[in-house]
């Protein structure tokens, strides 16, 4: 709807009444052929009941009413209007384009958000202070808050237990169903799509899965640090990559393994031949893994969590080397 005629100061031309409602444009929009302008609001209610123009029956649909021109516009902002809350006391006559900042903090406004000085601090609107009552109204608020607390209370409570169920289904089924290595990793990774609240569960599930393997796999010794390959070739690299797989290294684990034997992978303590060599009495603290027949150990990092992040990666790295694996 539009504004009331009586509320500007002076005449108002024609082209900024609305057909409609014959108050001034509010919010114009205006058909894309003929032209005429009416408030937003009320061509918006007329489109819905029957898809023309007011004035000539022309066919329009909402999605073809477009803003009026920037002059029209000029012409509605220029003009002067009494304050909403003149009803109030307001005796404020300002520009059509000021009244909405106006308003917000126009002291006549009934509802204007006013803190209760009687104590209890909640914010209410102007015309509603002299029938406010603090008790009544911290008993509300406390009331209110406790069915949300019950509620959220109930939620997690029933989030809890599919979280536990499906975590008891999923420890079973690795148990007693002999799941293989694919198997286990595609189930892991629908479970992650499927329900977003069990990924914590489905990344420790894999980490515990490391844990295990590693613990079966035997220590190895170096002896000689500086017969490190830091760049193997593509076929010492599928070599190693065949082994851990023989070994049973987990899938989810085996291509970040086998990109770690590089040093492009390395962390910043073993990236360069200088840092190396600068660091070189800190291998002595690696917890090594034998990869069976070859001159290569896994550092993994389930079992390094004493190394700093400059000496280690996840999920761990394979070290190859020339010589020198006890």
């Amino acid at each position: 709807m539009g504004f009331e005629l009586n509320r500007f100061q002076g005449d108002v031309d024609e082209e900024l009444i609305c057909p409609i409602c014959s108050g001034v444009l509010e919010d114009p929009l205006q058909a894309p052929t003929c032209e005429h302008a009416f408030c937003k609001c009320c061509i918006s209610e007329w489109i819905s009941r029957q898809p023309t123009c007011p004035v000539d029956r022309q066919t329009v649909t909402s999605a073809q009413l477009r803003q009026v021109p920037r002059i029209l516009r000029n012409l509605l902002s220029r003009l002067c209007i009494h304050c909403d809350n003149a009803p109030y006391g307001c005796t404020q006559v300002l520009k059509l384009d000021s009244l909405n900042s106006h308003l917000e903090e126009c002291e006549y406004n009934p509802k204007r958000p006013l803190p209760c000085e009687q104590g209890c601090g909640l914010i209410i609107p102007k015309d509603e202070l002299k029938d406010h009552n603090c008790v009544k109204e911290l008993r509300s608020l406390i009331h209110t808050q406790e069915q949300k607390l019950k509620d959220f209370q109930k939620e997690l409570t029933e989030q809890r237990y599919v979280i536990n169920e499906q975590k008891r289904e999923m420890q079973l089924l690795k148990k007693h169903c002999g799941c293989p290595n694919k198997l286990l990793k595609e189930f892991i990774r629908a479970i992650r799509i499927s329900n977003p609240s069990m990924r914590a569960i489905a990344d420790a599930m894999e980490r515990d899965e490391v844990v295990r393997w590693s613990s079966t796999l035997q220590r190895a010794r170096v002896n000689r640090w500086g017969g490190m390959i830091s760049t193997p070739d593509e076929i010492l690299q599928r070599m190693i990559r065949r082994t851990l797989n023989e070994m049973g290294c987990p899938a989810h684990i085996l291509d970040n393994l086998m990109q770690n034997c590089h040093e492009r992978r390395w962390p910043p303590g073993l990236c360069s031949l200088e840092t190396r060599q600068n660091n070189r009495r800190q291998y002595e603290n690696y917890l090594c893994k034998r990869v069976p027949g070859k001159q290569a150990v896994l550092v993994l990092a389930c079992d390094n969590s004493h190394m700093g992040e400059d000496m280690m990666v996840e999920p761990g790295l394979v070290m190859i080397f020339a010589h020198g694996i006890e």
